[in-house]
């Protein structure tokens, strides 16, 4: 059996960064409560639309230096030397303040045809213009969290993050109500802006700006973020392919009903997830090679992640139909099947992961940019087609066999390329919990009200049962907080 305390730090971690995240989340639907309820779905679509195309020309312009810098500065960080340090900061800011200007230019460039390729014409052109500035202000403040990030800097990420967030609740709000669909393109640039001006200042009291260091010391950072710069490309440009495909298919308002599935999908995980890039990554890079020890710091993540995860899973399919018009409105019910059966796809995705940062802590960038291509690759086509063969049901039921799909084809191609292999603990915990969520989800096609919420209450508690009972037997940090409040 794994010491406890081992298991006891990733559940600590995942609790920290988890609850940093869920609050994150509760003002992110709050957010998205105004907007559904002032710009309805069209709405929605359009800011979906608008958004993967900040995101996508972020991504091509960026070089990766937001997630590549990190092992980077962290390293000089941890190594405590300060000369170092202040250098590599002060070329990694010139670098991220080139990307974000070219990033901005070539939103300007390529105006006409984003406009052609997401809406079909040049009607949006000289909206994407104006929206040229979010990109260059996204950029910066990734990458001003990423060297907070580095350099361990918790709470001034924390912070920076809530602030951000309310802020945004103070933008959108407002300027939606008075100026409905108007108003999108202002939010998204004023969002963008108040992010960057919020994690610059907390980074600029930290690491004020000094002129230091080469700037073609930058290419150490570039290097390696090559896979990076693919994976986010390639993930960028199927969200907005996805969201194009589905607006030519059918309209914007489709457009914005996927999205709100989409970001409720993507923000409830996200609650555990968030710690693997913080903890459990740095942790994985540490293991000096691939083996036993190697194989047992992934399990364990995936142990952990799945307890936790799964009675949340079960819940949100039983609770959705009183969800959905709380967090949107009675206009987003068309998405409810949709969402019901996309969450089954969430377990795959808690499996597959934590295998796949395998690649990127061995710096095997060949492994990484393959398996992406292949799971982006699979999950448009299988959104496409159960778009055309069942509406939005359809879009559901092609995310979860892409997800199921891509967690078979991880299985094998890390087990031939880094010998990992699930551990017999991992199996039988995941085998018992997608078993009651796949009761869980069969209980929504019960048609008697007292039969539905009876079985779904009965599989959420044996889920939470059985996840406190090995977190307990794991951990002694649940036994400690009993202790703590009696």
């Amino acid at each position: 059996m794994e010491k406890p305390n081992v298991y006891s730090h990733i559940l600590k971690s995942t609790i920290v960064f988890g609850g940093m995240q869920g609050f994150n989340v509760l003002i992110g639907l709050l957010r998205n409560k105004f907007v559904a309820l002032f710009i309805g779905p069209a709405g929605m679509g359009l800011v979906a639309l608008f958004t993967s195309t900040i995101k996508l020309l972020g991504d091509i312009t960026n070089l990766g230096l937001p997630v590549s810098a990190v092992r980077e500065l962290s390293k000089a960080y941890e190594d405590i030397d300060s000369s170092l340090l202040e250098r590599l900061v002060s070329v990694f800011r010139r670098w991220t303040l080139c990307t974000a200007l070219l990033g901005m230019v070539l939103c300007i460039l390529l105006s006409s045809v984003i406009s052609q390729l997401a809406f079909s014409s040049s009607e949006y052109m000289w909206h994407i213009v104006m929206l040229s500035p979010a990109v260059a202000f996204a950029t910066l403040a990734a990458g001003e969290t990423a060297l907070l990030k580095a350099t361990r800097k918790i709470h001034k990420l924390i912070k920076s993050s809530v602030y951000s967030l309310m802020a945004s609740l103070v933008i959108t709000v407002p300027l939606y109500y008075f100026y409905g669909m108007r108003g999108v393109v202002p939010v998204l640039v004023l969002m963008a802006l108040a992010q960057a001006a919020i994690v610059l200042f907390y980074s600029f009291h930290e690491y004020p700006w000094r002129f230091r260091g080469m700037f073609c010391e930058g290419y150490r950072f570039v290097r390696l973020g090559i896979a990076f710069i693919a994976g986010g490309v390639i993930g960028s440009i199927t969200e907005f392919a996805i969201r194009s495909s589905l607006s030519a298919m059918s309209d914007v308002e489709t457009v914005g009903l996927y999205n709100a599935a989409y970001m409720i999908l993507v923000t409830y995980a996200g609650t555990v997830f968030t710690s693997m890039e913080t903890d459990y990554y740095p942790r994985l890079s540490a293991v000096p090679e691939v083996g036993r020890q190697f194989n047992a710091v992934v399990n364990r993540q995936i142990e952990v992640s799945i307890l936790l995860l799964a009675p949340l899973l079960v819940a949100f399919i039983v609770f959705v139909p009183v969800l959905l018009p709380l967090l949107f409105s009675s206009k987003f019910l068309p998405v409810l099947r949709m969402l019901q059966v996309a969450v089954l796809s969430l377990y795959a995705r808690v499996l597959f992961i934590p295998v796949e940062y395998i690649s990127l802590s061995r710096k095997d960038s060949v492994a990484y940019i393959t398996v992406e291509a292949l799971s982006y690759a699979m999950l448009f086509v299988s959104i496409v087609v159960g778009y055309c063969l069942g509406g939005l049901f359809g879009i559901g039921v092609g995310m979860t066999i892409a997800n199921v799909v891509e967690l078979l084809i991880v299985v094998c191609f890390y087990r031939a390329r880094f010998r990992y292999v699930f551990s017999r603990k991992v199996v039988r915990i995941v085998s018992v919990q997608v078993m009651l969520g796949i009761i869980a989800y069969a209980c929504t096609w019960i048609d008697n009200f007292l039969g539905y919420w009876v079985s779904g209450l009965v599989a959420f508690a044996l889920s939470a049962s059985f996840s406190m009972r090995l977190l307990r037997k794991k951990s002694d940090i649940i036994d400690g907080l009993k202790k703590k409040f009696r």
